[in-house]
């Protein structure tokens, strides 16, 4: 959902050219990754961005999640010298590889590690959003919503003055039908949406930019 597949702009281009527009300050998007996941090959070697100007520095994979960004992250984040975090995770781990307890643990590890890095590095997550396995599937969307929940008191309990962490609310009207090319990755409805819970999460809590458009 934040790598992006060939031909595709992705919320973080949707991001950039908000923030292009409304955020006086400098300020780039960095980290370790440039490519786009390739699904002819089901690799993440494409450059096929559908704006070829973005600047497109990230640390995002298909297929992964906290789990696999917990023990990344700190290397990415001293490399970078990123000092703020955008994350959209927790789908796929819930879906294969940990479940709504474990993924708030990797959480905190994740949170750790960032801290190690840089002790003033500012988070936003965002909680997992609808999508049709949750819908079509009970059991998945109960973990689903667990998690959320875990979420919400992980951010409560490690927000601390001097690297604040901002719980995102999901997309108002997140409709995975109008939103989705299908039922889980944004079509371009979605990037529009996705960015603009980030946007409207660090506008409201540390005066970032201006809120996104409808």
């Amino acid at each position: 959902m934040t790598i992006g597949s060939a031909g595709e702009h992705t919320w973080r281009y949707r991001l950039w050219r908000h923030l292009c527009k409304t955020y006086d300050g400098p300020f780039s998007l960095v980290g370790p990754r440039e490519t786009l996941h390739d699904k002819a090959t089901d690799t993440p070697t494409s450059y096929a961005y559908a704006d070829p100007d973005f600047p497109r520095a990230h640390l995002a994979g298909w297929g992964e999640g906290w789990v696999h960004m917990a023990p990344l992250i700190g290397g990415a984040v001293r490399e970078s010298r990123a000092d703020v975090l955008l994350v959209s995770l927790g789908l796929i781990d819930l879906g294969f590889y940990t479940d709504a307890e474990q993924t708030a643990e990797n959480v905190r590890k994740f949170v750790a590690e960032a801290r190690r890095a840089n002790p003033r590095i500012r988070m936003v997550l965002l909680p997992v959003i609808p999508n049709i396995r949750a819908e079509a599937d009970a059991p998945f969307g109960a973990q689903v919503a667990l998690f959320n929940d875990l979420l919400a008191k992980s951010v409560a309990d490690l927000d601390e003055p001097r690297s604040p962490i901002l719980l995102a609310s999901p997309p108002p009207s997140y409709d995975i039908h109008r939103d989705t090319y299908d039922g889980t990755h944004p079509n371009a409805n979605g990037e529009h949406r996705i960015a603009g819970a980030f946007v409207e999460a660090m506008y409201q809590g540390w005066g970032i930019a201006r809120p996104y458009p409808a």
